[in-house]
C-alpha cells in the first residue's frame, strides 16, 4: 500500500525520483518496476501494472455503457500510459500527463492506497488548506469509522 507524501521536484527532462518505499512496492509488482501513469482529479495517478489490469478488467465488464462512461474511458484509459523506473529509480513523466496536472517543478506524491498521485505543490495545499470537519459522516457512511 501506498502512503505517506513526498515533496519532489521534476527534473528539466520530465524525470521525477520516486520515493523509496513507493520504488519497493513497484520493483516487487509482478511488472517489476514498470507501472501505469493515468490522468484523474487534476493530477497524474500511478497505479502499479497488476493494479491496473484489475482496473481494465472492471471497466471490460460494464455491459452497454452510457456516454458519460464512454467518454471517461476514453479519458481514463485512453490516456494512461506505461512507464518504468531507470537504474536511479525516476520515471519519466510524458509530457501529455504533465500538462493535464500543471507539473511544472515542484510536486507532491501522495500515497493513497493502491495508487499514488502526482500533485502540483500549489494545487496540493490547496487540498491540504480544506476543513475536513464535515467529511465524517461521509466516511462513516462508506462503513469506514476512522474516529475513535
Amino acid at each position: 500500500m501506498f502512503r505517506g507524501h513526498s515533496y519532489r521536484s521534476i527534473d528539466p527532462k520530465g524525470r521525477l525520483m520516486l520515493p523509496p518505499e513507493f520504488r519497493d512496492i513497484l520493483v516487487k509488482d509482478d511488472a517489476g518496476g514498470r507501472l501505469m501513469l493515468a490522468k484523474f482529479d487534476n493530477c497524474v495517478v500511478g497505479y502499479p501494472l497488476s493494479e491496473w489490469s484489475h482496473i481494465e478488467a472492471r471497466f471490460a465488464q460494464i455491459k452497454n455503457p452510457n456516454r458519460k462512461v464512454r467518454d471517461f474511458m476514453r479519458f481514463f484509459i485512453g490516456g494512461a500510459q506505461t512507464v518504468e523506473l531507470d537504474r536511479q529509480g525516476r520515471v519519466l513523466i510524458p509530457q501529455s500527463l504533465r500538462g493535464y496536472a500543471h507539473l511544472d517543478k515542484d510536486v507532491v506524491l501522495v500515497g493513497v492506497g493502491i495508487k499514488f498521485e502526482i500533485w502540483d505543490k500549489a494545487g496540493f495545499e490547496e487540498i491540504e488548506a480544506q476543513d475536513f470537519d464535515n467529511v465524517s459522516d461521509d466516511i462513516a457512511a462508506t462503513g469506514i469509522e476512522v474516529g475513535f
